[in-house]
């Protein structure tokens, strides 16, 4: 079962030609979405992750708050690039999953264990990471194709009010995700020997 388990992890890539299209119904994506949420570890329990599907006009408004957050920021001679990449590789795939930490738990856990109090903010991100990583392994079973994106903080603010979220979510990530048209790139990997000590054997 192990061996299922890593080969899973393996085909889990960063794939940036992202279609439209789904290899699968929307209800069972808000299903992966949401069975990761569930039962994604955290820290003393916190459950402080939490995650926003977005689908049709809702997945495009996400990237069109992006471009409008950059093109005040983003030299005039690299705009070309950015909104390409944008537009090319986020906003044309088929929806997008945000991801945020509520600081509410963590908030309760700093006062209920104040000789941890700096450790849960940490232990929360942790949290989150392994939930991107459950639901970017699951939906590349499915065959679909997802990368990564991080336009937080400065995209925090609008999304929060754009989708009328709590002010206490902050948003960490943003996972769009579509029908691949073409396959991830080679990968080099650095020797796993040098990455990986064993004692006592």
């Amino acid at each position: 079962m192990s061996a299922a388990f890593i080969e899973a992890i393996k085909e889990r890539r960063s794939i940036y030609t992202l279609t439209s299209e789904s290899t699968i119904p929307d209800d069972k994506i808000v299903e992966i979405v949401s069975e990761a949420v569930k039962h994604t570890p955290s820290s003393f329990n916190a459950q402080s992750s939490r995650a926003v599907v977005l689908f049709g006009d809702e997945h495009k408004k996400v990237w069109q708050l992006v471009l409008d957050t950059l093109k005040p920021i983003v030299p005039a001679d690299q705009w070309g690039a950015t909104e390409g990449k944008v537009n090319g590789c986020f906003a044309a795939g088929h929806g997008t999953v945000l991801f945020f930490e509520d600081s509410v738990p963590v908030k309760k856990l700093q006062d209920a264990f104040p000789i941890y109090a700096d450790n849960f903010p940490g232990w929360s991100q942790h949290s989150s990471a392994i939930l991107q990583f459950i639901i970017w392994t699951a939906l590349a079973k499915e065959g679909l194709g997802a990368t990564l994106q991080h336009y937080n903080p400065l995209i925090t603010q609008q999304v929060l009010s754009t989708w009328g979220l709590p002010d206490t979510w902050s948003l960490v990530a943003q996972m769009p995700f579509g029908k691949p048209s073409a396959p991830a790139g080679a990968k080099e990997f650095s020797p796993v020997e040098e990455r990986v000590k064993v004692f006592g054997k």
